[in-house]
């Protein structure tokens, strides 16, 4: 199976001569030879991959063909620097390896090609560049959604060194992060590359190198000329440097001095890489259906791998005979390689393919942690959760807490005032307004040894960001078979029934883009005293198993004192507390006629629909499932049989709220009672009064209620 890549280049080497030109002052002969081994071993790679398709037992062809020069920025950077790489980093992967040593990388990558459980980084579960030891963290092809990572691994270096945190990366490490030129235009590109210059121009350190890989194209859609230079060449507070691809002692002479630049300056720079995508952008694109013909075969002649082998036969490195061997040397090994592995096992059942996600969340459930806190009396949820976190900053030197409003207003609602005076200005601190930025901050901080806890003042603004809980976070430990851990708590003020202050966006109650999330951690407490014990149970699942643990704080029972009467206070908390239980319900009574199944605001009227039934002589319990992730679902089909009646209240919406998996487990798990849910409409929540059309009420609930055990 031949491709016009292979054939060109060994068609125009053979056609060389040398002109005696002389190697630059940043290479050695040496040193260029090994440079171009790496440019060789990612060619091949590339080739293999597609004759492992078309033989069936491949599975993965975006290749870095026309990205080889990325072998001279990972001669640049010493081994211990941390590295998230765009998915056309063979070379660098290659080079990385070399610098390292003891491990074979040829067969790895062509290991995660074929999906191969023998695949040192993923197991078989994706085709990724990553290797613990190598420093170079596993990323997936999700758009620069790694760049605010990077940013925050950069940012990490120093604070960790100034917390006395362990961490593994170096204190004078530089975070290097290459993506492609269409990535560049993202919005989760164009957000860290700002948080990171709005960081440095505080003053704070930011060590890291935005390398640009830039081939003009984003599959088919073109990139346009000049636009990276015109847009990151006049930048302030972002440094500039600038090579030609196809030149690899440039790159080499540019990465270094942009290496050596960031490292001595502790601020940020920007690496521009002229490049070309050489075969398409993978196997399966028919490139000519949006190029012409002529300007493929154009491209073949600014091949970095053809390039540099001309530069070294012009400066008497090697021959032209010399070349050819190397080339076909490389082809013999690599597909030895490739029919070694193409037969190996693959993952052979969902237990294997999810065994990561499990390892978390059964090691975090059965793992409570050990201490805990007093809380004074008449504490409410806001202030619970107050001392908790003062509390996880006081014995876990280590964590660090940061938001937008945070440190010194305390947040919107109060409820972290005063713990940067507690803590200091370097553990609790204000961010940018950037959801990306401070989800990618927390991931960064995670991998560099910190935990991170969050705060995303609504519901309503993480859905921009997302994707850093589901396509980075999450995905860590799944990707890296356990390798690499991302601990971080995220609290998210969330629900409805605020009031004063409401509208969509300060209303939100749409969790499923949480629910959906494998092996995250998601809690939902009501009552201050779980408050302080959930988060104290997240800490201990983060740093001890690296779990990804989110918080929905209810904003309307933030400052909440009383259940049944005003003036009653019994929804204040006080004494001890200690971690609470990952994945157990807290039970409310023990009637036998009615289990209500709730969370969030739906345990306080759930608890006044209780003592509403009991007047009328009917017995209720009430379920409150305090983790909607991992389900206490052992609790809920214990009490659901009890009475043999559920009613599940449902604060979120019908359509992807928490009650469809409720309901859905039950039945699952064989209860064969009745079973009924209320839930607010599928709606977004206006402003004022009118959101008590669309919003689950508490008449709705007693009515419900009363029907079911009339």
């Amino acid at each position: 199976m031949a491709e016009p890549i292979d054939e060109y280049f060994l068609q125009s080497i053979r056609a060389a001569g040398a002109s005696r030109e002389e190697l630059g002052p940043t290479l050695t002969p040496t040193r260029a030879l090994e440079l171009f081994d790496a440019q060789l071993g990612s060619r091949h790679l590339d080739l293999a991959a597609r004759w492992l398709r078309f033989h069936g037992t491949g599975f993965y062809t975006i290749g870095s063909s026309g990205h080889e020069f990325n072998a001279a920025v990972a001669g640049a950077f010493r081994p211990t620097d941390p590295a998230l790489l765009h998915y056309r980093s063979g070379a660098f992967f290659l080079e990385r390896a070399r610098q390292v040593g003891g491990s074979d990388p040829i067969r790895d990558v062509l290991l995660g090609v074929v999906a191969a459980t023998e695949d040192p980084i993923s197991g078989g579960r994706h085709k990724v560049f990553g290797r613990a030891d190598l420093a170079v963290l596993p990323q997936t092809s999700t758009i620069a959604s790694h760049l605010p990572r990077a940013v925050g691994v950069a940012f990490s270096v120093a604070r960790a060194r100034k917390l006395g945190a362990d961490s593994p990366w170096p204190s004078d490490a530089v975070t290097v992060c290459s993506f492609g030129d269409a990535s560049a235009g993202h919005s989760t590109a164009v957000g860290a590359i700002n948080s990171a210059i709005n960081t440095a121009y505080q003053g704070v350190p930011m060590p890291l190198l935005f390398v640009c890989e830039d081939n003009g194209i984003g599959i088919s859609v073109r990139t346009p000329a000049g636009w990276i230079a015109s847009n990151f060449s006049t930048r302030a507070g972002l440094e500039y440097f600038h090579a030609d691809g196809r030149d690899l002692e440039a790159v080499h002479a540019a990465s270094i001095a942009a290496a050596t630049w960031v490292r001595t300056r502790r601020r940020p720079a920007f690496l521009h890489i002229e490049s070309v995508r050489l075969m398409g952008h993978a196997g399966s694109d028919v490139e000519s259906s949006y190029r012409s013909a002529a300007e493929i075969t154009a491209d073949l002649a600014r091949d970095p791998v053809l390039c540099t082998a001309r530069h070294l036969v012009d400066a008497g490195v090697i021959g032209v005979d010399d070349v050819v061997e190397l080339y076909e040397n490389k082809r013999a090994h690599v597909l030895r390689v490739a029919r070694d592995v193409a037969e190996l096992p693959q993952l052979n059942s969902a237990a294997a393919v999810m065994e990561p996600l499990r390892r978390v969340a059964d090691t975090a459930k059965e793992s409570t942690g050990e201490g805990g806190l007093e809380l004074p009396a008449g504490t409410t949820l806001a202030k619970a959760v107050n001392a908790a976190l003062q509390h996880i900053l006081s014995t876990r030197p280590q964590s660090i807490l940061f938001g937008e409003d945070v440190a010194r207003k305390g947040g919107v609602y109060g409820v972290t005032r005063g713990l940067q005076a507690h803590a200091g200005a370097a553990r609790v601190f204000d961010t940018v307004l950037d959801e990306q930025t401070i989800l990618g901050l927390a991931l960064g901080a995670g991998v560099s040894g910190l935990l991170p806890i969050a705060e995303i003042q609504y519901l309503a603004y993480l859905h921009n960001a997302a994707d850093q809980l589901r396509g980075e976070a999450a995905t860590l430990q799944f990707f890296s078979n356990g390798q690499y851990r991302n601990p971080m708590i995220v609290r998210i003020a969330g629900y409805g029934y605020q009031k004063g202050f409401g509208g969509h966006f300060h209303n939100d109650n749409a969790v499923a883009a949480l629910r959906d999330i494998p092996g995250m951690i998601i809690a939902s407490p009501s009552m201050p005293d779980d408050a302080a014990a959930m988060l104290l149970a997240c800490a201990h699942a983060a740093v001890e198993h690296g779990a990804v643990c989110v918080v929905l704080e209810p904003i309307a029972l933030y400052h909440t004192r009383d259940l049944y009467l005003d003036g009653d206070g019994l929804w204040l908390a006080g004494g001890a507390v200690s971690p609470a239980s990952i994945g157990r319900a807290r039970i409310h009574g023990d009637g036998v006629d009615l289990t209500i199944v709730t969370f969030g605001n739906g345990v306080r009227m759930s608890l006044r629909v209780a003592r509403a039934l009991a007047d009328d002589g009917v017995g209720v319990r009430v379920v409150d499932i305090r983790w909607i992730a991992p389900l206490p679902l052992a609790d809920i089909v214990e009490h659901a049989e009890a009475t043999g009646r559920v009613l599940v209240v449902d604060e979120t919406r019908k359509s992807g709220g928490v009650s469809e998996g409720i309901v859905t487990a039950v039945v699952d798990a064989g209860y064969s009672g009745k079973v009924r849910r209320v839930c607010s409409e599928d709606s977004f929540i206006p402003l004022g009064d009118a959101a008590l059309h669309v919003l689950l009420s508490e008449a709705t609930v007693l009515e419900a209620a009363r029907q079911m055990t009339a």
